[in-house]
């Protein structure tokens, strides 16, 4: 049978979050001085780093507290608006990313993402990193209507690209909504390690995503 297909997370495994976070945040600061100046730079990066929780709390929440906590004279509405807007100018992908996709596809494996995330703010960042023409399948969490750790999206995954789950492998960087999530619908889970988390049940895990490609040819040495 083989592996057919590699299926990715995008924030922190194909989108250097962290990093593009640390990066708009500093020019954020910069670009709307006039109504944030009066606040330290250093504390309006580390607490709005601190209420976004690594991209689990919208930024609808995380504006409407800075608002309220520093005494912003800016509608909380106009910070969102340029999140949106100049979020993916930030993005960093992680190292080797178009290398390894390069090498996926010379291999004849099809591509494709799940993530979670509203639909067109996570598709202007999979632009942004220069990856949509890579893909066969996108699927954004608000478009489909369900989202990881749901098993019917990784199904519907499977089922447009007509493939069985052992024919799959998925890699992501959350131990329950990527890797977990996966294994139990029987696909191989691959983790992306972060520095937060360590012991994870896996089927392999990986610091690099250039070690994916070598990890797939020996899958497919053994079937």
């Amino acid at each position: 049978m083989g592996i057919k297909a590699a299926l990715f997370d995008l924030d922190g495994t194909l989108l250097n979050r962290e990093k593009s976070v640390d990066l708009f945040i500093d020019r954020q600061y910069d670009r709307l001085f006039e109504w944030v100046g009066h606040i330290a730079k250093e504390r309006y990066v580390h607490r709005f780093i601190e209420l976004d929780s690594r991209g689990y709390v919208w930024k609808d929440k995380v504006y409407q507290q800075l608002v309220e906590e520093f005494n912003i004279k800016m509608a909380w509405e106009l910070l969102l608006e340029d999140y949106i807007q100049e979020f993916k100018d930030h993005c960093v992908p992680f190292p080797h990313l178009i290398n390894m996709l390069d090498e996926l596809k010379s291999n004849n494996l099809l591509l494709g993402i799940i993530t979670n995330g509203y639909g067109q703010f996570q598709m202007e960042n999979v632009k942004a990193l220069g990856i949509e023409t890579y893909m066969d399948l996108i699927l954004v969490s608000e478009w489909e209507g369900l989202k990881k750790p749901d098993p019917q999206i990784f199904q519907r995954a499977l089922k447009k690209l007509h493939l069985s789950p052992e024919e799959a492998v998925f890699i992501g960087d959350h131990p329950e909504n990527d890797v977990k999530a996966a294994k139990q619908i029987g696909m191989k889970g691959i983790w992306k390690r972060d520095d937060l988390r360590h012991d994870i049940e896996a089927d392999f895990s990986v610091d690099d995503l250039a070690e994916i490609p070598f990890i797939i040819k020996e899958l497919n040495k053994k079937k």
